[in-house]
């Protein structure tokens, strides 16, 4: 018993040693090893460990090398650098110091005519002093860190896949930081299996399975690993039940925004979707550079993120257009850092269903696009207040159309929804009355085109859902699992498209380029995904257990409440028209069945009273008129 004691207390000893006293503790190991170097190089040299010839020699330079030594290590700042982490660098200044150490002691010998050693004997006095200062100081750090590790009763012990620059650079934070032990690096590359990294060995991942036992966590550490590897990597681990933490993404570490070791869960978003692919030059910037562009519903999940990508491409002047005061104050205070000198923010706070003020804000900036993102897109809120949804998203289409119009404007782009085909709830119906709008509008330029005047063209772009956004299953999802559950679904069977904003955003951008009037872009969602799967692997990737008839003590339960009224089991992209590709592969075109304007604009004037005066179902059999695909009494 007396013995482990003694060592605790020796561990807590070192450990809790403070700064001044770790110098002290240097200092008197430099004078130590600074003497025995300077016996030993003579030692060396002359081959005798008190060699006559090196008495009168030993009389004035072993004193000397401390007294010369030690206040040359303090003047230069060699004790004010922290032990544990010690590293090249210090070791590089090091052998400078004891270069200088050697030159100064070989003038003052010079200078008062002193006896000399073996002139050789100065170059094995200085590697003398580089290695076994330095080693000492190596050792220490080794020792810090292991003492450091034994303060936690239990370290986590991992396996980093990836054995690369970043696997390598989160070993070493790890290390320093003493609550992990790095049991394993797990690679793909054959050419680094059975080889090392600081003594842990690289093991190809089809090993894992065996060490199930031995270790508690997996750390993915391959910042710029495509969706679709993370995905694949992720379901092998899953099956092994072991939890699995990455690193920042390569943007969050280049821009500063996390460290190497800001361990994360892996969240949905980082699974779902597919990999991305590089915008078009062509496409993406040229027409935005320079340009006056407005977003309207700018402070929404697609309005905001549409306008951080626009401001990377330098437009003359961005315009916020948003009605409610708290999101346009946040989105035009994340933006205004962001600004270049060439380029104006205005935020705009007012309503988009108002032609006038419309037209007075796109006249005095002399608009070139804008992009229509304002609108309600809750399908459950807009099925239970259809007078506000259709008239926001009907009329605000409207008002825009014809500001631009009247004005000249260069280009709009309507943001639509996978929902507004073949809809079967109110917010869809009207987000398909919205199209129709602008395909008239379209069509209706073409006609009135002049030479004199500027023709707008007219294009819509039409996607599912998109992960993060207000309303999204995805956010819902991950406050049930916090709250300890249940999730709730609605059928076992839905299955949506998932695309991550920024990604949608881009796509979005390098639409206006290839419209011609009157385009329905759809944008490549990639492949579905069945909400009931997605739901498991948020349960899984939150460290928790599903809880069903096959595990009964699990920690999350889904429950299943049945179809919402207008809800679908699926979402499709297209009404009844085909689609063609574009020059960019991920966006293709279509040109949807359309009504003329004159007839449109006769039922608008008809809705626009009906709705006028509160009558919602005169208002809903104007809808269903205009979008017969829908009925009122859509399931």
């Amino acid at each position: 018993m007396f013995f482990p004691s003694l060592g605790r207390y020796i561990i807590r000893s070192l450990i809790d040693l403070g700064p001044l006293q770790r110098r002290f503790l240097l200092i008197g190991i430099d004078s130590i090893l600074l003497p025995a170097s300077v016996w030993l190089s003579a030692w060396l040299r002359l081959a005798h460990p008190l060699h006559p010839g090196f008495t009168p020699v030993a009389t004035w330079l072993l004193p000397a090398s401390v007294l010369v030594g030690i206040p040359l290590y303090a003047l230069s700042g060699q004790y004010k650098g922290l032990t544990r982490y010690v590293g090249s660098s210090a070791f590089y200044r090091l052998a400078g110091r004891n270069s200088l150490l050697v030159l100064l002691l070989v003038g003052l010998g010079v200078l008062l005519r002193l006896p000399m050693p073996p002139r050789s004997s100065w170059l094995l006095l200085w590697l003398l002093l580089t290695g076994f200062t330095g080693a000492i100081r190596f050792a220490m750090r080794d020792v810090l860190l292991s003492l450091c590790s034994i303060r936690y009763s239990r370290q986590l012990r991992v396996a980093i896949y990836g054995a690369g620059e970043a696997g390598a650079q989160l070993a070493a934070a790890l290390r320093l930081a003493g609550n992990h032990q790095i049991t394993v690096f797990l690679d793909d590359d054959p050419h680094l299996w059975n080889r090392s990294i600081n003594g842990i060995p690289i093991k190809p991942p089809q090993i894992l399975p065996d060490l199930v036992d031995e270790i508690d966590q997996v750390l993915l550490a391959i910042p710029s690993l495509t969706r679709s590897r993370r995905r694949s990597l992720v379901d092998h681990l899953q099956l092994q039940s072991i939890p699995v933490l990455q690193i920042p993404s390569v943007d969050d570490l280049t821009s500063g925004r996390a460290r190497i070791d800001s361990l994360r869960p892996l969240a949905i978003e980082d699974l779902l979707g597919r990999d991305s692919v590089a915008p078009d030059p062509n496409l993406l910037g040229p027409f935005i550079t320079g340009s006056v562009l407005c977003v309207t519903g700018a402070g929404g999940s697609i309005g905001s993120e549409l306008c951080r990508q626009i401001l990377l491409y330098n437009p003359s002047k961005l315009i916020l257009i948003e009605r409610s005061e708290s999101s346009l104050y946040t989105i035009d205070s994340e933006l205004r850092p962001l600004l270049s000198s060439g380029t104006t923010l205005i935020p705009v706070l007012g309503n988009v269903c108002d032609i006038n003020f419309l037209k007075s804000i796109f006249s005095q900036n002399n608009v070139d696009i804008v992009f229509h993102a304002a609108a309600y897109k809750h399908v459950p809120l807009v099925q239970v207040n259809p007078i506000s949804g259709i008239f926001n998203n009907v009329f605000s289409t409207r008002a825009i159309c014809l500001a631009c119009s009247s004005l000249g404007v260069r280009q709009v782009v309507l943001i639509s929804t996978d929902k507004a085909v073949r809809p079967t709830n109110v917010m869809g119906a009207s987000k398909r009355l919205a199209e129709l709008i602008v395909q008239a509008s379209s069509e209706e330029a073409f006609s009135q085109s002049t030479p004199l005047k500027q023709q707008t063209i007219f294009a819509m772009v039409r996607f599912g859902n998109v992960l993060g956004s207000s309303g999204s299953v995805v956010p819902l999802f991950r406050r049930q699992i916090a709250s300890g559950g249940p999730i709730t679904l609605t059928h076992p069977e839905i299955i949506r498209y998932f695309m991550t904003i920024p990604e949608a955003a881009q796509l979005v951008l390098q639409t206006p380029p290839m419209a011609q009037g009157g385009d329905v872009f759809l944008l490549d969602m990639g492949q579905p995904v069945r909400i009931k799967d997605l739901a498991e692997q948020m349960i899984k990737l939150s460290g928790l257990t599903l809880r069903d008839s096959r595990n009964p003590n699990g920690d999350i339960e889904i429950i299943c409440t049945g179809i919402r009224p207008g809800e679908k089991l699926y979402e499709e992209l297209l009404i009844d028209a085909k689609s063609e590709p574009t020059c960019h592969p991920l966006i293709f075109r279509a040109k949807e069945r359309s009504i003329s304007p004159q007839l449109l604009w006769q039922k608008l004037d008809s809705l626009y009273s009906s709705l006028s005066d509160y009558d919602v179902s005169k208002s809903l059999q104007i809808l269903s008129e205009l979008v017969p695909e829908w009925t009122p009494n859509s399931p």
